[in-house]
């Protein structure tokens, strides 16, 4: 079994992470948030999701491309949504709603421990 489709707290983490850099990105660069930054932002997506199926499926060096990069095309996307969601910010509140998506993916990940605790306990009291 695909363990990378086991662990869904991993793929927000990366989402997450990956969304907070284009904004970090599209802030540094000056861009406020208009609908031109979404819909390009959108238009990334596109051409990520084009480039992952389109890609060779082989192992580099042991690291199977395709198990982390299945879930690429969704962070501009979020990313895309973030910048309609405080649409009219300046270039520096872009990059900091861009740090907030990365603090969340980070929190996300290090919780992580903390959801398998609670499954596992929720796990024992239903078999109790």
């Amino acid at each position: 079994m695909d363990r990378w489709r086991e662990y869904p707290v991993l793929r927000v983490t990366l989402v997450s992470l990956v969304a907070g850099f284009c904004l970090i990105v599209a802030g540094l660069a000056g861009s406020r948030a208009t609908f031109a930054l979404a819909i390009e932002l959108l238009a990334l997506a596109g051409v990520v999701s084009v480039a992952v199926s389109t890609a060779e499926k082989r192992d580099l060096l042991a690291f199977d491309r395709h198990r982390y990069a299945a879930d690429l095309p969704l962070a501009p996307s979020v990313a895309a949504v973030a910048t309609l969601v405080f649409l009219g910010s300046s270039p520096g509140e872009v990059q900091a709603v861009g740090g907030g998506l990365g603090l969340l993916g980070m929190s996300n990940y290090f919780l992580r421990p903390v959801y398998h605790a609670l499954y596992r306990a929720v796990r024992w009291v239903v078999s109790v």
